[in-house]
């Protein structure tokens, strides 16, 4: 690596406790690594957005991309941080997830047409608003922006998914689409 890389690779690692995953891939690019570092660490640590909604968009941009690695390195962050197993269930299986909780709701909904339809209806994005406000739709846009952009990097160059990890996704092996959904092993 470079002198740069190596500076990069360092922060990285002393903020995530290790250089794996996109940032292997990013470090190629050291300005862009610097960059997406940044915008990443806002979107997972610092953003307005409560923990579990913070895991909530990543698992559903994740699983938007048929991202396997990011997938599998958040799940179970997901579920301590609050969302239930259920949930996670759906989303991992491409059906509708139901929420409880009012605000958890409404931010499942305005994501899942952000992601799915590109668009948010009026009624979708006034429910949203009231729970979380201009900043934190704008933060949820951010992070969702992030994550797709992690998940389109590790699909494109093929990160391995982590040892002794299953394929989370029943129509993904590997890097390809299965017709029939695929057994689970």
């Amino acid at each position: 690596m470079t002198p740069r890389q190596k500076e990069l690779a360092a922060r990285i690692a002393g903020r995530r406790g290790a250089v794996r995953g996109p940032f292997r891939v990013w470090l190629h690019s050291p300005e862009m690594a610097e960059r997406a570092d940044s915008l990443g660490a806002f979107a997972r640590f610092d953003c307005s957005l409560p923990r579990r909604l913070r895991e909530l968009a990543l698992l559903m941009a994740a699983r938007t991309w048929d991202a396997q690695y990011s997938w599998n390195a958040h799940v179970h962050q997901a579920v301590e941080a609050g969302i239930p197993r259920a949930a996670v269930e759906a989303i991992a299986e491409k059906r509708e997830a139901h929420f409880e909780d009012a605000a958890d709701a409404a931010f499942y909904a305005f994501c899942r047409e952000v992601l799915e339809d590109h668009f948010v209806s009026d009624a979708t994005f006034a429910r949203a608003l009231e729970h979380f406000g201009p900043r934190g739709l704008v933060d949820t846009i951010g992070a969702l922006g992030n994550f797709t952009m992690l998940s389109m990097c590790l699909n494109a160059f093929q990160v391995d998914l982590q040892p002794d990890t299953a394929p989370p996704f029943p129509d993904i092996r590997g890097y390809r689409r299965v017709a029939d959904g695929g057994d689970r092993t």
